[in-house]
């Protein structure tokens, strides 16, 4: 007898995951070309650079990594919270509630030019923290939306898998996490092309992907089954 399998909600689907993760990449080009050679997204060249800051007693150039470590962690903690009220009462998904506040902040940036860029980094790693912490599995699987070095690595175990054991289900898995660090790439490539021609106001053009996320958001399951099949992915 075939399984049923239950359907997926919409932020958990594949489009939704590759929309994130393209505008993911795009503000890591963003913020590293035009706004003081500083990672928003992940934090860990941050923590690095501020390091090798400290170490060379460059305090001044130390605070600009500072800031958007801290910030980043701010935004994890109202994630969660933004999880706990609005969940029962709004009648937005909560996940959308996320969605307008990171396009709100993102619009407000790109006016503010070079001088404000310790503002801006700030309010990206806020909004990139928002973003990882409420969009946190795709198909039933954990992935990060605004990095790709933890998709990567379950892109290659899957693949390990599936030539060790033949197991298709790993195979699909494989497929799926390359495919974010694709769309990740991609993202980048977009960013460095766009901030070379728009400067500041390139992050406007990121806006597109989330707005389009928050659209799809009022459909409450996920029917686009297009290219993996319904069936659950070990992990």
């Amino acid at each position: 007898m075939e399984q049923v399998q239950e359907k997926k909600q919409m932020s958990d689907s594949i489009l939704l995951g590759i929309l994130l993760i393209l505008a993911g990449g795009f503000l890591d080009a963003y913020t590293y070309l035009c706004r003081g050679e500083v990672f928003a997204n992940a934090q860990t060249g941050n923590i690095v650079l501020l390091g090798l800051s400290l170490a060379q007693g460059q305090w001044r150039t130390a605070l600009q990594y500072v800031l958007p470590i801290v910030v980043f962690a701010l935004g994890v903690l109202l994630a969660g919270k933004l999880k706990w009220q609005q969940q029962q009462r709004n009648r937005l998904h909560w996940r959308q509630v996320v969605l307008l506040l990171e396009i709100v902040l993102l619009f407000g940036t790109a006016f503010l030019d070079g001088r404000w860029n310790w503002l801006v980094n700030s309010i990206i790693s806020f909004v990139c923290a928002l973003q990882v912490e409420s969009f946190r599995k795709i198909h039933g699987n954990a992935y990060a939306s605004t990095m790709c070095t933890g998709n990567l690595r379950i892109a290659a175990e899957a693949m390990c898998s599936y030539q060790r054991t033949g197991d298709a289900a790993q195979r699909s898995k494989s497929v799926l996490y390359y495919l974010l660090v694709a769309a990740f790439m991609a993202g980048a490539f977009l960013g460095a092309v766009l901030t070379q021609v728009f400067v500041y106001k390139a992050v406007l053009l990121d806006l597109l992907p989330l707005f389009l996320c928050f659209v799809l958001m009022f459909h409450k399951e996920d029917n686009m089954e297009l290219i993996f099949k319904r069936k659950p992915m070990k992990e």
